[in-house]
């Protein structure tokens, strides 16, 4: 074996009539780096944005795309017996109602109807056709037919509209693959990570795409702070977009997340409950009282000190008057309470920005801690703040190296590694 998390797990990855079908050709790049074979099918719609020859030379397989050729050569039934999982990236709202009243008018619908494997379908539209009650309808069918769904997202469209419809972006995608496919027998399980109503099996079938179903998860994001008098504070440069960003990954995955969030200029991450807090001291009360839960990601970046006696009112600076001298305490220490708390969650992640010694300080957090795993964050360049991370994995078992990412693909990534120890 490689070592890939999807090696050799095969892939059949259907793409339907959508502008967004371009990003499908960055999704089979992913899916081909971490070690899948896929193959694809192109419909009518789907090859008026891809092209055959892009597809065949991004999976290395021939394309399929007719449903008498299949016939001929291979036969639909064995392109439908092939797979582990079927993808549908994008899915129309055509493709979607052809599944969900059972056609089978070309090869794409064919396939969906023989299979035997697991189906995640990432919908694609215009705002409008997906907030139809048909579409909505057909969804809810599909789902509970067992069918598995990531996305859609939010946002700008190609035509001059906003709203719900956005194709799932390849990386959240991939972390919903991942974690379908992730054998329980392989999963990375952190010591400690039993946390309650764990079914023991990896999801498929009506879990589909919300492995972390039925999961409390608590996250933490944002810097904290520390009043020194009315006007004034101790903080950090945390933005909060990496923690925002977990919070909405692992909610994609199916949890009930609670977000405890610092000052920030974010907006609440949809289905999420956020809490906003100052300090490091509400912080932990906040997080205290969202237990218990099964996952608990400490990702804010608390301030280690505040200062002994807030002022009541503000501090003046007088003419010829040296600086005040502020005496500082120590705040409490939040990944370490919860990590020996009555009320331990399953799975304890923690964070920690370092400037040098990046993964050895890490390990040392991540023991001295008591938690489960740590996520050393490289701020030596002057990044915290920024939207790309560059990140290491400490858990048990070693260290892994992840590339520089997008903050979401680090989110989406993490929130798969989470689903997989805890499947």
């Amino acid at each position: 074996m490689s070592g890939l998390p999807l090696a050799e797990r095969r892939l059949l990855l259907i793409l339907s009539g959508s502008i967004a079908a371009y990003k499908a050709l960055e999704l089979v790049r992913l899916l081909r780096r971490e070690g899948a074979q896929v193959k694809a099918v192109l419909t009518a719609g789907g090859a008026h944005f891809v092209t055959k020859e892009a597809l065949a030379g991004l999976t290395g397989q021939r394309v399929h795309d007719d449903l008498w050729g299949a016939e001929a050569e291979i036969g639909h039934i064995r392109l439908a017996r092939w797979p582990e999982l079927v993808v549908v990236a994008p899915a129309s709202a055509d493709l979607l109602a052809k599944m969900a009243h059972g056609l089978a008018d070309d090869l794409a619908a064919t396939v969906l109807l023989a299979t035997r494997a697991p189906v995640l379908v990432a919908p694609a539209m215009n705002p409008a056709m997906w907030e139809h009650p048909a579409t909505q309808a057909n969804m809810a069918l599909l789902a509970a037919r067992g069918v598995a769904a990531v996305g859609p997202g939010s946002g700008p469209m190609a035509e001059p509209e906003s709203g719900p419809g956005r194709l799932a972006e390849p990386e959240e995608i991939l972390a919903a693959v991942t974690a379908h496919l992730a054998p329980a027998e392989a999963s990375p399980r952190a010591s400690g990570a039993t946390a309650s109503g764990a079914s023991g099996a990896a999801f498929s079938g009506a879990s589909g795409a919300t492995p972390l179903a039925g999961r409390r998860a608590l996250v933490t994001a944002g810097p904290t702070h520390e009043p020194i008098d009315p006007v004034r504070y101790i903080a950090n440069r945390s933005s909060g977009k990496q923690g925002y960003a977990i919070a909405a990954a692992l909610a994609t995955l199916g949890a009930r997340v609670t977000l405890v969030s610092g000052p920030t200029a974010l907006p609440d991450p949809a289905g999420v409950a956020t809490i906003r807090i100052e300090s490091a001291r509400e912080m932990l009360a906040a997080c205290e009282a969202a237990l218990p839960a099964d996952i608990a990601v400490m990702n804010a970046a608390v301030a280690d000190w505040r200062v002994a006696r807030e002022a009541d009112q503000k501090l003046k600076k007088e003419p010829g008057a040296a600086a005040p001298t502020l005496t500082m305490t120590l705040n409490p220490d939040i990944l370490a309470t919860l990590s020996r708390h009555a009320q331990r969650p399953g799975l304890v992640v923690g964070f920690a920005a370092e400037t040098e010694k990046v993964v050895e300080h890490a390990v040392e957090k991540r023991r001295r801690k008591g938690c489960d795993w740590i996520v050393a964050n490289d701020v030596s360049g002057g990044v915290m703040g920024g939207d790309a991370n560059t990140v290491h994995l400490v858990t048990a078992e070693g260290v892994e190296d992840w590339p520089e990412l997008p903050k979401e693909h680090v989110a989406a990534r993490l929130a798969a590694r989470i689903a997989e120890a805890l499947a």
